[in-house]
This record gives C-alpha cells, sequence and structure tokens, in this order.
C-alpha cells in the first residue's frame, strides 16, 4: 500500500468524490430504486463511520488545543490582542459576503420564473432567543459541555482554563505541559482518521449523487449556479486578495495548503466535523504556530459562517423574484445585515441555513406560507447547496488564522511558501 499513502490526500480525497458521484449515479441509472438506495445505504455507512471518527475526536481537540494554544501565547494580553482582531477580521469578510450574496442574486435572478407550486410547505421549528443563546456560551457545568458537545461552552471554559494556568505561572507550568502533550497526540489520532476520508467521502458523495439524482439538481440549477459562483467569487477575491494584498503570500499556495480541509468540508458539510482537518492543514501547510491555530480556528469554525450569510442574501433575493415582492433599498441594507447576524454561531444547529431562513425573510415580511414554501422546496437538495458553504467557511477561518499569525509574528512563512504542488 506503499503506492497509495505515496499520493497526497487531497488527491486521494478528490479522486474518492469523483468516483463517489460517478458510483453514486451509475447506481441510480441501472438499478431498481428500492434495491439501488438500500445499495447506496450500505456504502453510506463508511461515510457515517468516518463522520463519527471526526465528531469523536472534535471535542477534545477544541478543549484540549485551545488550552494548550493559549498556554503557548505566554501573555493573557496576548489572548485579547488575537481575539480581537480575528473576530474584526470575521466581521469585515461578513460584509464583503453579504455584498456578494446579494450581487449574485440581483445579477442571475435565480427566483425568476421559478414555479414553486409543487413544493410541499414544510415548517421548521422555533429557533432558541438570541438571549438564551449567548447565556448558553456560559456552561453550568464545563463537564457536562464536554459530553454534550456544545463548542461555544466547551470553547469559553477553555479560554478560561488557559488564561487560569497562565496567570498560575510556575504553578501553572506542568499542566500547561499536560494540555500540550494531549494536544499533540489528539493531532497524531487525527492523522490516523485522515487516512480513511478518502473512502468516507466516497461513501458519502455516492449517497447524495445517487439519491439526489440529476433531474432534481436541475431543479435548482440557477439557484445552485448563483450560490456556487458567489462562494467561488468570495473566496478568491476576499481571501485570496487578504492573503495577496494584505499579507503579501502567495495566493496559490494559500489555496494549494488548505485543498484537505477543502476536500472534508464539501462532502461532510460541517465545519466542526472538518475543524481537525483544518488544524492539521494551518499547522503543517501553511505554518501557522499553535497558539494561533488553536484558538482561532475553533473560534472561527463556530462564528465564521461567510458561506451561510451569502447563501441567506441569495435565497431571500429568491424568494422575492418567486412570489414577486418588491424589494426598495434599504431591504437590501437590512436583508444583509440580519444575514450577517443570524450566521453568527450556527455551526451546531441543524438544517442551520434553513432553520434561520425564516428571519431573514421577515426582513421583507415575506408570509408564513411563502417561508414554509421556499423551506420545502430548498429542503430535499440543500445539502448541494451547503457542501459549498462549508468550503467557504473552512477558507475562512485559515484566511483570518493565517492573517492573525502573520501581524502577530505567529506564522513560519518558509513553511507556507515551500509546499509543493504535487
Amino acid at each position: 500500500m506503499g503506492w497509495w499513502f505515496g499520493i497526497k490526500l487531497w488527491k486521494r480525497v478528490f479522486l474518492g468524490l469523483i468516483l463517489g458521484v460517478a458510483f453514486g449515479l451509475f447506481v441510480s441509472q441501472t438499478m431498481d430504486p428500492v434495491a439501488g438506495e438500500a445499495l447506496l445505504a450500505k456504502v453510506r455507512v463508511i461515510g457515517d463511520i468516518f463522520i463519527r471518527l471526526i465528531r469523536m475526536i472534535v471535542v477534545p481537540l477544541v478543549f484540549f488545543t485551545l488550552v494548550a494554544g493559549i498556554f503557548a501565547m505566554g501573555d493573557p494580553k496576548k489572548l485579547g490582542t488575537i481575539g480581537v482582531k480575528a473576530f474584526l477580521l470575521y466581521l469585515v469578510t461578513t460584509f464583503f459576503a453579504n455584498l456578494i450574496g446579494l450581487g449574485m442574486g440581483t445579477l442571475l435572478r435565480p427566483g425568476a420564473g421559478v414555479d414553486l407550486g409543487g413544493a410541499e410547505p414544510k415548517q421548521m421549528g422555533e429557533m432558541q432567543p438570541i438571549g438564551e443563546r449567548l447565556m448558553a456560551i456560559i456552561p453550568e457545568n464545563p463537564f457536562m459541555a464536554l459530553v454534550e458537545g456544545d463548542i461555544l461552552a466547551v470553547i469559553f471554559f477553555a479560554i478560561l482554563l488557559g488564561i487560569g494556568l497562565l496567570m498560575a505561572r510556575e504553578n501553572g507550568q506542568p499542566a500547561g505541559r499536560f494540555f500540550e502533550a494531549i494536544s499533540d497526540g489528539i493531532l497524531k489520532v487525527t492523522h490516523i482518521i485522515m487516512e480513511l476520508a478518502p473512502f468516507g467521502v466516497f461513501g458519502l458523495i455516492a449517497y447524495t449523487a445517487g439519491t439526489q439524482g440529476i433531474a432534481t439538481f436541475q431543479a435548482i440549477l440557477t439557484l445552485t449556479i448563483a450560490v456556487y459562483a458567489g462562494c467561488a467569487l468570495h473566496m478568491a477575491i476576499v481571501y485570496g486578495g487578504l492573503v495577496r494584498v494584505f499579507l503579501g503570500l502567495p495566493f496559490v499556495g494559500f489555496f494549494r495548503g488548505i485543498l484537505d480541509p477543502m476536500m472534508v468540508a464539501y462532502s461532510t458539510s460541517s465545519s466542526s466535523a472538518t475543524l481537525p482537518v483544518t488544524i492539521r492543514a494551518a499547522t503543517e501547510n501553511l505554518g501557522i504556530k499553535k497558539s494561533v491555530a488553536g484558538s482561532v480556528l475553533p473560534l472561527g469554525a463556530t462564528i465564521n459562517m461567510d458561506g451561510t450569510s451569502l447563501y441567506l442574501g441569495i435565497v431571500a433575493l429568491f424568494t422575492a423574484q418567486a412570489f414577486g415582492y418588491t424589494l426598495e433599498p434599504q431591504h437590501y441594507f437590512l436583508i444583509a445585515l440580519t444575514c450577517a447576524l443570524v450566521s453568527i454561531g450556527t455551526a451546531g444547529v441543524p438544517s442551520a441555513s434553513l432553520f434561520l431562513l425564516a428571519i431573514v425573510l421577515e426582513v421583507f415580511d415575506v408570509s408564513p406560507e411563502h417561508v414554509a414554501i421556499v423551506i420545502g422546496f430548498i429542503f430535499p437538495f440543500d445539502r448541494i447547496l451547503d457542501m459549498m458553504r462549508t468550503v467557504t467557511n473552512v477558507s475562512g477561518d485559515t484566511a483570518v488564522a493565517t492573517a492573525v499569525a502573520k501581524w502577530e509574528g505567529e506564522l513560519d512563512e518558509d513553511v507556507f511558501r515551500s509546499r509543493p504542488l504535487s
């Protein structure tokens, strides 16, 4: 198997993705629908095992890496500097995501002429009030937060614990070294899990391609083009511009270094599930020191949702165009603002983007019936759109981490510039 492991991981993942699409479409076109779906369900088990392994490692990785990263800073004040820079950059990139999303929705008009009459209305459950969501960040029992996988609460507790170890000075050194050792061990486990990525991606994509099919995809072709083109433009112009123009680093080198997390993000549709791969790529391929990667990337996986914000803007215009709502200039501003606000912290919410769509559509008084119809129309193939949104989110996390590392002197540029393309 030496030849297999000699191939770059991103190439193996890409091969799994292509073969998965081909296999899924072949099964859907040549086999009896019931038998074909049963076969695809069996193949998907491989993908489900991979997802479970990734989710198994996410919480301990976030907790131990974040504590170790803060401890490695050596000064609590540095954490504040890094946190402020990262948060402001996330806001700036989200602002541009909103502009691009509204621009693509206006230019391509994905909702024009779309017949939603055959869509089955689908109601989503009520969302937790913003006050309760903010209060939930502070865990009543940090151990329970770890068990339940409450990432925001885990991040909050890990930051406090890391600061506490720094303030303890000499007495905190043994515990700090313990967290650093565990963090290194978990990263090694992540390497082992990632060797299964090509097979997991194959199983997940085969099931998606086989059950969704080309015909279903064609029903939202223009909307899909708008989302994919918008995300691609955002990554190239905003993230690429940040890396090349403001940081003076190679444009191609950045995206070459994050191919692994981009592929995994596309197949899993989860920024949190991709986090172990993102941290590995950031430290090994981009040369970002653990003090920054371990603090900025978990934060980004939770609050940086540029792809979601861009998508919500496009779907809002899709809804207006499909039902004939007239939008005034102030509506565009309110849509952009609402998309940015509601996209923060949606990583742990099932069907996150559609779950939040009703809030955005309230900006121009869309009726509850129309909201339900739009959600029902998009829901069956939201996975196809979510895959690209997640790639955008993960790319944004690493772009911001790269910028913060560069400004803080925590970026090894020799590593960044030395990654071969092959």
